[in-house]
């Protein structure tokens, strides 16, 4: 029988989050740079390399758009939730639909939004780390991290 490997665990900031030392890109199952995998390919490379010792995963709404989180979130009902770290990200919106442009946006209004269709597509109840993927220069960054906050924390 093969032993699982040791991947180391750190501290990432100051919040008390730990992660393995290596985590998981999502974003290449669903075709950003190459052709997609199909939901069942993805979760096997998702599950493959949990059982490798990752336990760190990042994703975001912008991938896809929307199916990596939603692959991510198929593969993580079939992983001990309690040992997995998700990341996924918000900040780019969508004007294009399905072409893969859009345009940086960190308005308050719109970071809630984009918290519940995250957790919705990627089936949890919460999400370890969630950061923005592009800084909007237009909207001060403490608007943006405040709503975030209270998205977060508050309600």
């Amino acid at each position: 029988m093969e032993e699982t490997p040791v991947i180391p665990r750190v501290r990432l900031g100051t919040q008390g989050l730990h992660v393995s030392k290596l985590g998981f890109g999502c974003m290449g199952l669903t075709g950003s740079y190459n052709s997609p995998l199909d939901d069942d390919a993805g979760v096997a490379v998702i599950a493959h390399a949990f059982r490798r010792g990752v336990a760190f995963f990042d994703t975001s709404d912008f991938y896809g758009p929307h199916t990596n989180e939603t692959l991510l979130g198929k593969a993580l009902k079939q992983l001990p939730r309690e040992q997995v770290q998700v990341a996924t990200k918000f900040g780019i919106q969508l004007y294009e639909y399905g072409a893969g442009t859009g345009t940086v946006c960190g308005r308050p209004e719109y970071v809630r939004a984009c918290c519940e269709a995250s957790l919705r597509r990627l089936g949890v109840d919460h999400i370890d780390l969630y950061y923005q993927h592009r800084i909007d220069t237009t909207v001060p960054i403490e608007d943006t991290v405040w709503r975030l906050f209270l998205t977060l924390f508050i309600a």
